[in-house]
């Protein structure tokens, strides 16, 4: 009986200082990759104006073929609306397009209802380097609530890793 009182109490004490470490840790994170893709920036920002065009390169959204899709308004401008409803890896949410600079940003809001209620926002920016040369800049930053926010520094590290992936298959896609 002594081992399970003993076992139980360093279980509890573990817990406890994961709990009084997450009060003292960050809560927001902002985050950014970036790609250059060989082609003039018109012709890459108008390709990332249009939402649904994430189908094809957006790593998050390709993880379930049979997501259910729902659009309101009209894709590329201020106020449309991407729906998404997938299986336990693409969960539920949908984004909406809450500002444009025409040839250079595109300002996102994601409302996230599953696998955890939450609001991102994100930002794709375009930059010319040369007549024939685009950096995409993806910024995103959120807020994870108490105590969850202990796993801040894995979730920060997975999501720079699917951005990556994302931008590289955006990069392959345009090039191509």
């Amino acid at each position: 009986m002594n081992i399970v009182i003993a076992i139980l109490s360093v279980v509890a004490g573990l817990i406890l200082l994961l709990l009084i470490i997450a009060l003292f840790m960050k809560k927001r994170y902002n985050t950014h990759r970036e790609i250059t893709i060989r082609l003039p920036k018109q012709k890459v920002f108008d390709y990332l104006k249009q939402i649904r065009n994430q189908d094809n390169f957006n790593k998050w959204i390709m993880v379930d073929p049979n997501m259910k899709k729902e659009y309101r308004g009209t894709d590329g401008t201020v106020g449309f609306v991407y729906a998404w409803n997938g299986n336990k890896e693409a969960g539920e949410g949908e984004q909406e397009i809450k500002a444009i600079v025409e040839g250079k940003d595109i300002e996102m809001e994601l409302r996230f209802v599953r696998p955890f209620a939450g609001i991102a926002n994100a930002k794709m920016t375009t930059e010319s380097l040369s007549d024939n040369q685009t950096k995409v800049i993806w910024n995103t930053a959120s807020e994870i609530k108490y105590p969850l926010n202990i796993m801040l520094p894995m979730i920060v590290k997975m999501l720079e890793k699917d951005m990556n992936i994302s931008l590289v298959t955006l990069k392959s896609n345009l090039e191509n």
